[in-house]
């Protein structure tokens, strides 16, 4: 089993590195990097390399690490039984699996992805240390214990809002998705739009990374916002010369795909003010 790039995702050779180099450790690979730069995507994609179904946990700030065991619905219980319902009788109608239950029991070897594990509260992580150490747990309603019959790929991704336990990041193998360079990402664009011209990208991609590169901004844009650009800037069917800006400005054609705040749009127009000035 070893991961490499898809003809919708390419991987770069430090990352595919590192996918195989957790694979063969059996340990989950913990992926940081800044917001879409395609960590969530890598575990799908990881996925259909190695032909394996995905259980995704999606994890919110109100996530605890027993809804990914399992949850006893003990009012529903309470309630059954006061209606005099037989299922009563049986403690299993009432636990409800969660996504590591789901993946531990599956019929095969799964991919199973933590997603954004650093939006749940701090001791989170710590809540599952044993869990993904020993790919078992106790379920104390029931007195059984799940063993996972075929051990998953585990892939956890954290966009760094919080820093995570030392103890959790022992058990896992790390990779930090850098930032494309300009050669890579052409690929990635070729992948999506395997018949945009080569001037148009040539000149979309050189406004994109001197955007990047302006000191003072707020919020990068990724590569999820430049596939998006590019998108609308082919479906008006621009030329390379359509993207000249103007010094009213300095912001690009449709720069709404790119820019998500006021603050930035502004610190392009005080940038295109200060440029008139000096004039």
């Amino acid at each position: 089993m070893r991961f490499q790039s898809t003809e919708s995702y390419v991987a770069p050779e430090d990352l595919t590195v590192a996918v195989n180099a957790a694979v063969a450790l059996e340990r989950p690979l913990l992926v940081k990097g800044e917001p879409g730069t395609g960590k969530t995507e890598l575990a799908r994609q990881v996925a259909a390399s190695l032909g394996l179904p995905m259980v995704e946990w999606n994890i919110k700030s109100t996530t605890k690490a027993q809804q990914g065991l399992y949850e006893y619905d003990a009012v529903s219980r309470l309630r059954d039984s006061q209606l005099g319902d037989a299922r009563v009788n049986e403690v299993k109608n009432y636990i409800r699996k969660g996504k590591l239950w789901q993946a531990f029991e599956a019929p095969g070897k799964v991919v199973l992805l933590i997603d954004e594990i650093d939006k749940a509260d701090i001791e989170f992580p710590n809540d599952l240390l044993q869990e993904l150490d020993k790919m078992e747990f106790h379920v104390y309603e029931t007195g059984e214990t799940i063993r996972a019959t075929h051990r998953p790929v585990v892939i956890i991704t954290s966009n760094n809002e919080k820093e995570l336990p030392d103890a959790f990041l022992r058990r896992c193998f790390f990779h930090y998705i850098r930032f494309p360079e300009p050669e890579v990402m052409q690929q990635i664009v070729q992948v999506h739009f395997p018949d945009i011209k080569q001037a148009l990208l040539s000149t979309a991609l050189t406004q994109f990374y001197e955007l990047r590169e302006t000191p003072g901004l707020k919020k990068k844009p990724s590569t999820s916002e430049i596939l998006d650009w590019l998108k609308l800037l082919l479906a008006e069917d621009m030329a390379p010369e359509d993207l000249k800006r103007d010094g009213a400005s300095l912001l690009p054609k449709l720069h709404g795909a790119l820019l998500k705040n006021e603050q930035d749009v502004h610190l392009f127009e005080r940038l295109a003010f200060m440029a008139r000035a000096r004039r």
